[in-house]
């Protein structure tokens, strides 16, 4: 029996859908919002139905019946810290994504839209490996300053699925696989997975870790405190500094990898610097989290949209392939990815999870 999913994955300007018959893609969609239907709603969570109403139209377009569908799952937003895994929802996490408990982000809408369609035709809705994916150890949970814990927030949903996929590709289950995932977008993130588990991961929605195309990465603490009492700036600004406008556009004013491999080759040598510098914070990270997993590393994965570039890759990896070989995984399939989250819980490979 093939089952059928729609998926929903709400992003700040457009809402990417997609209908799957078992892992193959029937209907994929981006619908594109304006500025103008944003703005018209005063909070996140004040566009639900504008967006629901958006989903079905073309969904009726199509000419989908949505009672044929099996499930219906959502991107999962700022909810509170949690294992990874699929989750059902349920009325406690529909008021933590409603009041935007750890932030208000349009994700927080995947796991509202995709319950009030499946209510309609008496399915279940999951979320499945939200950002908020919190598993760290003990250890990696201390900065150093008691009022800052180190927190887990990062591409979860594609790096539980590389993990998985390599595992599978590997004969192995993903419990019993010691990896290194590193995911390379607009931001970084670098994770150690260790026995079904990302113990320790760079907080990557904050700035944390190697800077990227829009993030700065770790600062000098002192100079960043210098700046933020300096009186030149505000507190958004200061922020937007880490996540937003630092990394590759900070330096080079764009956030696309391959504008600066191109200046590169072109001969401008800040880019190239900058290149060469992406490639050293990376690598560095890689071996540093090599350490989290005690040197017994059976893989590094290289994914995201960076990792589609063959010298990207290439340069990490003559760094790094002496810890363990490298699997390059590009891109980010966010629909199959939670369409595969989704049908481990219906064939009975996992058990849904609750919220609490």
């Amino acid at each position: 029996m093939a089952y059928k999913i729609l998926i929903i994955n709400p992003g700040s300007t457009s809402t990417k859908i997609g209908v799957y018959e078992d892992e193959n893609p029937v209907i994929v969609e981006t619908l594109r919002h304006s500025a103008e239907e944003i703005d018209a709603y005063a909070t996140i969570y004040d566009q639900f139905q504008f967006r629901k109403d958006v989903i079905l139209s073309v969904l009726k377009e199509k000419n989908f019946d949505v009672t044929t569908l099996d499930a219906v799952v959502g991107r999962g937003g700022m909810l509170k810290p949690m294992a990874g895994g699929t989750y059902e929802v349920n009325e406690a996490m529909l008021e933590d994504l409603k009041v935007g408990v750890q932030g208000q982000h349009a994700s927080n809408l995947g796991g509202i839209i995709a319950n009030e369609i499946a209510k309609e035709i008496g399915k279940k809705a999951f979320i499945v490996d939200p950002v908020v994916v919190d598993e760290l150890e003990a250890v990696a949970r201390l900065s150093g300053v008691p009022e800052l814990p180190r927190k887990s927030k990062f591409h979860a949903l594609n790096q539980k699925a590389v993990a998985k996929r390599y595992a599978k590709e590997h004969g192995k289950a993903y419990e019993d696989v010691n990896i290194i995932v590193v995911h390379m977008g607009g931001g970084v993130s670098v994770g150690a997975h260790k026995n079904g588990q990302v113990v320790d991961v760079n907080n990557a929605l904050d700035g944390d870790g190697p800077f990227s195309p829009e993030r700065s990465g770790g600062v000098p603490s002192g100079d960043l405190i210098k700046m933020c009492f300096s009186g030149k700036y505000t507190e958004d600004e200061v922020y937007k500094k880490i996540v937003g406008k630092g990394g590759f556009v900070a330096y080079l004013n764009t956030n696309d990898a391959r504008d600066v491999l191109k200046l590169a080759e072109e001969g401008n040598k800040e880019a190239q610097l900058v290149f060469d510098s992406f490639i050293y914070q990376v690598s560095k990270a890689i071996g540093e989290f090599s350490v989290v997993l005690k040197g017994k590393v059976e893989a590094i994965v290289l994914t995201g949209g960076i990792a589609y570039g063959p010298k990207v890759t290439a340069a990490i990896t003559s760094n790094v392939d002496w810890i363990a070989p490298v699997v390059v995984y590009p891109g980010e399939d966010e629909l199959l990815a939670l369409t595969q989250g989704t049908i481990r819980v219906l064939n009975g490979e996992e058990t849904a999870k609750e919220y609490k």
